[in-house]
């Protein structure tokens, strides 16, 4: 009998036969197919003889308005990185390198923008700074020259996304920071260099790769930027690209088109830009150090003025950070009165906007008073908002899984075959979602799925009705797959291979191996990278917006629209309550998240005995004092 033959198709080449067809299936049915379309339709266009011309959108792109909103974009993006990059430099800096007094309560504020974002952050600010919020009300009254309409379009936009897109800083510059040498900086502090020349020759050089990719991705997400341009009024393109999605021809030339021409453009630029990334991640910026790496020690400002000066601008900072959180929370425990007039009464406090309903009573305009039943709902008594929580939940849960799922049996595969080029197309096809900007894959998935003759998704019309919750789960799984890529690519380098061979020494199968060696290792990274997938999912816009249906009403657009329904004919008129209690909402299931990753899964093997063994001193204790409370006393 030839075993070879028989080993050649075993189940082990009846798996892997499966997953290539499946990979292939999924590049080019939801990757490829979809964007190609889109580009196509450029050039599809009809005149009004019903000609085709494939220039008309061109044309018109250079005729009408279209390139206003590539110009605002580039505007965005380019402020962006100088002011993201001050503030982001200056919060790591206040907070890891010098010795500023309360350090930690200074970081905690200006980590606040990882426990929520986008709409939620948005209508934070809103709160605060919109035409009638708390902060512009009190600057008009102080000032009467003071234009309470200053919160909109672009400052406005610039001034939110400045310190809602500082997270990266404080994430990755943070570690950066963390991983200098000390005995590099003593070392020119022993030669006489003053600390802020110590800190210009030293310490910037060795963050330049760090900052290059920061300042790349900043450039990106003000490019891309969509909940804060539509909120506060600003004309870019992502906002622009949902607009004419949803327009038709009957309403202006060519929507369609101009929607996929835009997105083409975004495109470009994010090619353009993580072309040089990588171009320069590739030159390599290796630093020497001392063969004893010292910890790095804060650095004292002995300038008085200096000094004086650092401080006040960490706690401007900190409150710019921190009144949006704070207000946010109090006024969440108001009365609908109190939250309309944005004015505090520390006398009444309630939970309507969380739980219950309350009756509506208002006068008509005949001067009889009217009473709507049920009126005043809070966020979890609210049918809108529930559903929305609901579905965003049961989505996000879904795609964070499957990308999850997706790309540890990618990253098995590509570990196997290393050194063979069937694992590196696998790794760039999954990877080939970065070099496409959000909006333009989603446009691609609601223009080529509405359609009832994709033959490869069994004829169905996947944006028709209920279809487009599946079409949501798919936009998502794709979106996320690079970032789960690259992080759960690094936690199979924790693998020891002599692991592997020892169970392969053994008899063990190759999917036994996997399960029962590989899995349980890599485990804590992947149940991390699904809790951050989630995370983001959980509260995602973009894609929401552009896959706008009654069927896909996700939670963030149910807390976009509730402004804008307010009062409506009397009905839903709790809505800036719940929007106050949604915002809340996020940042409580943003922040268990964060700390379950972050907190919990960031101990390691040691730290998590050690905290066992305390809890079970602390158990053992509790447990002798009931014993000696309940035993019985004996009388002498």
């Amino acid at each position: 009998m030839n075993t070879t033959r028989t080993r050649r198709f075993g189940p082990g080449m009846i798996v892997k036969a499966a997953g290539v067809c499946f990979f292939a299936y999924l590049f080019f049915g939801f990757m490829l197919l979809p964007c190609l379309n889109t580009l196509t339709s450029i050039f599809n266009t009809t005149n009004a003889a019903g000609e085709t011309d494939p220039l008309a959108v061109i044309r018109f792109f250079f005729a009408g308005s279209m390139g206003k909103y590539v110009w605002n974009s580039l505007k965005l993006a380019v402020c962006l990185v100088v002011t993201v990059n001050v503030v982001g430099v200056s919060i790591v800096l206040l907070t890891e390198y010098f010795d500023i007094k309360g350090a930690r309560v200074l970081r905690l504020g200006y980590m606040t923008t990882l426990i929520y974002s986008g709409v939620a952050l948005v209508t934070g600010y809103l709160f605060l700074y919109d035409s009638n919020g708390i902060l512009t009300t009190l600057l008009a009254n102080a000032f009467p020259s003071f234009n309470p309409n200053w919160f909109s379009g672009f400052n406005a936009v610039l001034f939110t996304m400045t310190f809602a897109c500082t997270s990266n800083h404080a994430l990755f510059l943070r570690n950066a920071i963390r991983g200098i040498d000390y005995n590099t900086v003593e070392a020119a502090r022993n030669m006489g260099a003053k600390p802020f020349t110590v800190l210009w020759k030293v310490v910037f050089p060795t963050l330049i790769p760090t900052m290059f990719s920061l300042t790349v991705m900043t450039f990106i997400t003000g490019l891309c930027a969509m909940s804060a341009p539509t909120l506060l009024g600003y004309d870019s393109i992502n906002p622009e690209i949902v607009r004419l999605a949803g327009s038709s021809t009957a309403d202006e030339a060519f929507p369609q088109a101009r929607a996929a021409l835009l997105s083409i453009i975004l495109a470009m630029f994010t090619i353009v830009l993580l072309t040089i990334l990588s171009a320069y991640e590739r030159k390599g910026h290796y630093l020497s150090v001392s063969k004893t790496k010292a910890k790095l020690q804060k650095q004292r400002i002995d300038n008085p003025v200096a000094n004086v000066l650092a401080h006040i601008y960490a706690y401007v900072l900190f409150i710019i950070y921190m009144i949006p959180v704070v207000m946010i929370v109090i006024f969440s425990f108001q009365t609908y009165g109190a939250i309309r007039m944005k004015k505090l009464d520390v006398t009444n406090w309630t939970l309507i906007n969380f739980f219950g309903t309350q009756d509506y009573e208002y006068l008509t305009s005949r001067g009889q008073y009217k009473t709507r039943k049920g009126s005043i709902s809070g966020l979890f008594a609210n049918e809108a908002t529930l559903g929305g929580i609901k579905l965003s939940f049961v989505l996000s849960a879904i795609a964070a899984a499957l990308a999850c799922i997706i790309v540890v049996a990618a990253c098995n595969y590509i570990f196997k075959n290393r050194k063979k080029k069937s694992g590196t197309v696998l790794e760039y096809s999954l990877l080939f979602p970065w070099l496409l900007p959000t909006i333009l894959i989603c446009y691609s998935y609601r223009t080529f799925f509405n359609s009832e003759s994709i033959w490869y998704v069994g004829g169905n019309n996947l944006y028709y009705a209920e279809n487009v919750r599946l079409l949501i789960i798919l936009a998502y799984t794709v979106v996320k797959l690079p970032f789960s890529l690259r992080m759960i690519k690094a936690a199979f380098y924790a693998i020891d291979e002599e692991l592997e061979d020892a169970a392969r020494n053994l008899g063990a199968s190759g999917l036994f191996t996997f399960f029962k060696v590989k899995l349980p290792i890599i485990l804590p990274s992947v149940l991390a990278v699904f809790a951050l997938n989630f995370n983001a999912l959980f509260t995602e816009y973009d894609m929401s917006a552009t896959f706008a249906s009654s069927y896909g009403t996700t939670y963030a657009m149910v807390i976009q629209s509730m402004c804008a329904e307010e009062g409506l004919y009397g009905y839903n008129v709790n809505a800036s309550g719940r929007r106050c209690a949604s915002t809340v909402f996020i940042m409580v299931v943003s922040g268990i998240i964060l700390y379950l990753v972050y907190g919990v899964g960031g101990r390691d093997l040691g730290e998590r005995l050690e905290l066992r063994d305390r809890r079970r001193k602390r158990l053992e204790r509790l447990r002798g004092r009931f014993r000696r409370r309940s035993a019985p006393r004996t009388e002498p």
